[in-house]
């Protein structure tokens, strides 16, 4: 595999010392250069390239100024700077923007090619890093392209690399969790645990233990201290689904959690520091919720940063043909079979169709229709479906 490397330094002999010398080195190197900051700068917007080596004192744009352009334009391509006896001070001061490494003038041959191959191998770790991260975010993949799908689609794209708390609101079986998982995936919080708690799967009175540990003895079957999610989810995300089903005590636990980025376990006064993103997601209306009295308004404003709202399926039918299509080939990718099609008359029944459950009824239902249908699932095969 070919790597372009751009060499851009003022000082036309060193260039072509530069140049000659990792040409030569390995014939997979493609080897092209700039004589300034600017034109370097140029070459590098309208080019990919896998490796700049840069000098640091130039006229036009010094070395750091380029390091920090580039750095905006294409963070993911390594530099290494190319630094003069007086410029020693500027070339570890370039480490801490971001350079990959620099060199000194004359260079030393071993110095320079072993710098040249860590830094292509750098590039091809990102660049795999980034592949991978693609794929992991392909298993939450968002189908549909209606308006409000490319809605939230949009403010998943801004909200993620921050660390603002988001209220994901909507009907049971919308894909809430869905949006969470792809706000975590999407974050700089991904090489972190996302930690999922269903608040309504849990009793109340073992919330706060679930939530914030506890320690041995604190109540009956404490039989050892426990941490608990906010520990276990420390420099990730916690997802608090159906938290609108959550105790009012264990909501201002999670209130001071908010405020003050530390708990304490269930029968320990002793504080612990975490550095959690808390995304929360509910299918009640907590409003009403607060005016009931079920709810903390404090703890809602705190949680409602960013008001991400799914809508029922029944409010984008437009999406329902891609759904199937993606369900369908899910399905038979998990059965080991051939992919089903849906004739056009079924498609269009199903787009009718009430989905009270939402898009997690739709996919049981093309499972079911798949696994009872023939080679084609047909409009008597949705009519047949819709009388049971």
């Amino acid at each position: 595999m070919k790597s372009k490397i751009l060499i851009i330094e003022d000082e036309a002999a060193i260039r072509r010392v530069l140049s000659k010398i990792i040409s030569e080195e390995n014939e997979n190197y493609i080897v092209e250069e700039a004589e300034d900051g600017l034109i370097g700068i140029d070459m590098i917007t309208k080019s990919d390239y896998d490796l700049v080596l840069c000098d640091i004192k130039m006229p036009k744009m010094d070395g750091v100024e380029v390091l920090e352009r580039v750095k905006v334009l294409k963070p993911e391509i390594p530099m290494v700077m190319i630094s003069g006896h007086g410029d020693l001070d500027t070339a570890v001061n370039t480490m801490r923007l971001g350079a990959f490494d620099y060199i000194s003038k004359p260079p030393d041959l071993n110095r320079l090619l072993n710098t040249v191959r860590n830094a292509l191998d750098r590039k091809e770790l990102v660049v795999e890093n980034k592949l991978l991260k693609k794929k992991v975010s392909k298993k939450y993949e968002m189908i549909g392209e209606s308006d409000a799908i490319a809605h939230i689609k949009s403010m998943i794209e801004k909200v993620a690399p921050t660390d603002a708390r988001v209220l994901i609101t909507g009907p049971n079986g919308t894909g809430k969790e869905l949006v969470a998982h792809w706000l975590h995936e999407k974050s700089e919080r991904t090489k972190a645990p996302m930690i999922e708690v269903n608040c309504a799967a849990i009793p109340s009175e073992l919330i706060e233990s679930e939530l914030f540990g506890h320690v041995k003895g604190s109540f009956t079957g404490a039989n050892k201290d426990r941490a608990g999610k906010f520990e276990a989810a420390n420099g990730g995300t916690i997802f608090l689904d159906e938290i609108g089903d959550m105790s009012l005590s264990a909501q201002a636990k999670v209130l001071r959690a908010l405020q003050e980025n530390r708990i304490a376990r269930v029968g320990s006064d002793k504080d612990i520091k975490v550095d959690v993103r808390v995304i929360a997601a509910t299918n009640k209306d907590l409003q009403k919720e607060i005016a009931d009295g079920k709810f903390r308004e404090d703890l809602y404003h705190r949680l409602a940063v960013i008001l991400i709202d799914v809508p029922a399926l029944n409010n984008r039918r437009e999406d329902i043909p891609l759904l199937i299509d993606f369900f369908a080939n899910q399905i038979a990718q998990e059965q080991g079979t051939v992919v089903k099609k849906f004739s056009e008359e079924a498609v269009k029944l199903l787009q009718e169709y009430d989905w009270t459950g939402n898009i997690r009824e739709l996919r049981n239902v093309v499972e079911r229709l798949i696994i009872l249908g023939e080679k084609e699932v047909s409009e008597n095969d949705i009519k047949l479906f819709a009388s049971k």
